[in-house]
């Protein structure tokens, strides 16, 4: 479980001298992952899709001692919540105060509890955080 078949990464680099710019590519390739579910009812996928995360950067290095980069992260917009219903199941109840518990200690279906589910945050598997941008500066002693 949370292990996935398969994976792959790349990085390619390119520096154009005569305008003093790195480009750097990352990406990776995940595999799918059999995941923990709660209960027999339990709506999310028994397995999480094949997915890819891919950065870039740009290192522009015109000045002594320092250097200006930026780039975005997560280039495909991919998260684990895409065609899921929810991650964390009883989010809205994270220590089970409204979830009633058969004699066997078993998390039972009710009107507030449909799928009979408890907190459970282990269904996260992979980085929750979208497209996004970054700048920074660097200085070189």
């Amino acid at each position: 479980m949370l292990t996935v078949c398969f994976s792959a990464t790349c990085a390619i680099s390119y520096t154009i001298p005569s305008i003093n710019l790195d480009i750097d590519y990352t990406g990776n390739l995940y595999g799918p992952m059999r995941l923990p579910l709660v209960s027999e009812w339990d709506p999310r996928p028994k397995y999480s899709e094949t997915y890819s995360i891919q950065n870039i950067q740009l290192t522009y290095k015109g000045f002594k001692n320092f250097q200006i980069y930026g780039g975005v992260k997560n280039i495909l917009n991919w998260t684990p919540s895409k065609n899921v219903p929810f991650l964390i199941s009883r989010s809205n109840d994270p220590f089970d105060k409204n979830v009633q518990f058969d004699p066997n200690g078993n998390a039972m279906r009710t009107p507030d509890n449909p799928y009979g589910l408890v907190f459970d945050p282990s269904y996260v598997y992979a980085a929750n955080q979208g497209i996004r941008t970054f700048l920074g500066v660097r200085y070189n002693f």
